[in-house]
């Protein structure tokens, strides 16, 4: 994306932009589709495939900031912070209310298996309403149909006996909690929304401390809810939970209605698109060399991840009562967003691809090493290190695909990532945490295992998640330093650097050749629709 629409188109021969326009149709990437003044061969800049361009490009076309745009989006992200902070209230809150009134741990671990499986099954289908409708328009949507999904909690929280919505052999019980549900999952279209209108609002050299922004506000989401969902449910209730989470809707909902979102209604792609366009979401990070290498190596760092999810709680509990653990881990949160804090402020350097690697590999020494002894202020001074280190990870993917991906397409973008993340974690906890508790601890307690890792781990009563700990982060430093060597890193750095084209900067190409290989392109679908639709808007823009 760049800040001003007027771009220099580069003098070609017809020839050449011939075969620009049956690449883009295709579904492919060239250096000539983004207007640059170099002869069509196998790599970048006239060089050998592979090999990193040393030129650099003419400025790519893309969306124009309005006036006072990063004002709007401050407003925007304010609104979708009271969004995110009420649904996690709510959906915490549920957790806590069915654990306590049940013991059951099958029962949330159901829940929240199926809030997970629910975002990653829906992310790709919000991703492609996102695309095809107003951002304002599609947040707004969101709110409303959260808002009518937790009334319709409330009214059976009123109508039944709270013994029947607790039953788990009852009915009530999966329809309240699957209402409850519902709305939770639905309110993260909006998340999908928010990370576009970056693209939209912001100036691109500033999107970094906007995505470091939306860090911030997802820590600070994180810690209200870690604390308050719990006192609500300990001191008010689920019935009076319900209520405030209504309130808190509703006034999300009537603040959105008031905030401005400039934006021109979505182009229409011919033929009948598809309502889940997985096609198109491909076709996106086709386009984008090295895109979906990143996208993999997010969902790599989640599965990871997902160790941590299972056995940090077991650890925690393990050195605090748990009145303190809760307290000790709400304030290592803050980490969360004192690194978004630092995103914010001063961004992700150059290249936000080397910076997501190194951080990667941080994260990963400091998971191997905050229990390599049982030592409580060890655990809460790495946890808040590893929760600083988190916003650097998550801002840099979103920083690269709002750069790299078309605006028109980067909702389809946004939910194919979240639906390969969201699934990621889950998958690994799952299967930790029977490892674990059947082979890992017992091998541990055992003398053969003390006798082979004790001089490394020390003593205590929990050295099996240590080392289930140690060689999780260590597997996360060896895959970020082995990536650091691959192609991908070297084309997706080159082209978020503007060394290398994107589908971004094809957007602006074809002007003078659209007419010559209109029928080719007719006949290759919709790949080809978009490519002759933004072929004939760069051109009225150049002329």
């Amino acid at each position: 994306m760049a800040p001003r629409y007027g771009c220099r188109m580069a003098e070609a021969s017809v020839a050449r932009r011939v075969l620009v326009l049956r690449r883009a149709a295709e579904g492919l990437s060239d250096v000539a589709a983004a207007g640059y003044d170099r002869t069509v061969t196998n790599g970048f800049d006239g060089s050998e495939a592979g090999e990193v361009p040393t030129s650099k490009p003419t400025p790519t076309v893309g969306v124009s900031p309005p006036p006072g745009g990063m004002r709007m989006f401050l407003h925007v992200l304010a609104n979708t912070m009271i969004a995110n902070v009420t649904t996690s209230f709510l959906w915490f809150a549920l957790t806590f209310w069915v654990y306590l009134e049940t013991r059951s741990v099958l029962a949330t671990g159901i829940i929240g298996g199926a809030y997970m499986l629910l975002i990653a099954v829906f992310s790709i289908l919000f991703g492609t309403i996102v695309d095809r409708h107003r951002k304002h328009r599609v947040m707004v949507l969101s709110s409303v149909i959260t808002l009518i999904a937790f009334v319709a909690a409330g009214l059976l929280y009123l109508a039944q006996p709270e013994s029947a919505l607790v039953d788990l052999g009852g009915p009530w019980f999966w329809v309240f909690a699957g209402v409850i549900l519902f709305g939770s999952v639905v309110e993260n279209m909006r998340n999908i929304a928010l990370s576009t209108t970056v693209t939209l609002l912001v100036p691109e050299e500033r999107h970094a401390n906007a995505n470091g922004m939306v860090g911030t506000v997802q820590g600070l989401a994180f810690i209200v809810t870690s604390v308050f969902s719990g006192l609500a449910i300990g001191f008010v209730g689920m019935g009076w939970t319900l209520a405030i989470a209504i309130a808190a809707t509703l006034v999300a909902l009537v603040h959105l209605l008031f905030v401005r979102i400039p934006e021109e209604h979505p182009v229409a792609e011919g033929g009948r698109p598809p309502a889940v366009d997985l096609r198109g979401s491909i076709s996106a990070i086709r386009s984008a060399p090295g895109l979906f290498a990143l996208i993999l190596f997010s969902t790599f760092n989640n599965l990871i991840g997902g160790a941590y999810i299972a056995l940090m709680d077991p650890y925690g509990l393990t050195l605090f009562p748990v009145e303190a653990w809760g307290v000790v881990f709400g304030v290592a949160s803050t980490g969360f967003i004192l690194g978004g804090i630092a995103i914010a402020k001063w961004g992700l350097g150059r290249n936000p691809i080397r910076t997501m690697l190194l951080v990667v590999v941080a994260m990963g020494l400091i998971g191997a090493l905050f229990t390599i002894r049982e030592w409580w202020l060890l655990y809460a001074i790495g946890i808040w290190a590893y929760m600083a280190l988190i916003p650097a990870v998550e801002a840099a993917e979103q920083t690269v695909i709002q750069k790299v991906v078309p605006f028109r397409r980067q909702g389809r973008v946004f939910g194919f990532a979240q639906a390969f993340e969201a699934a990621a974690a889950p998958i690994t906890a799952f299967l930790i945490a029977p490892i674990a508790q059947f082979w890992i601890i017992p091998y541990m307690e055992s003398e053969g295992g003390q006798a082979t890792w004790g001089r490394l781990l020390g003593e205590g009563d929990a050295r099996g998640i240590a080392l289930v700990f140690l060689f999780a982060g260590l597997a996360l430093v060896a895959f970020a330093l082995i990536a650091f060597r691959t192609r991908s890193y070297r084309l997706l750095s080159a082209e978020y650097q503007g060394e290398a084209p994107s589908d971004a900067a094809t957007e602006a190409s074809g002007t003078e050749a659209s007419g010559i290989e209109a029928s080719g392109i007719e006949a290759s679908g919709t790949e080809a629709s978009d490519t002759e639709a933004s072929g004939t808007e760069a051109a009225q823009r150049t002329r």
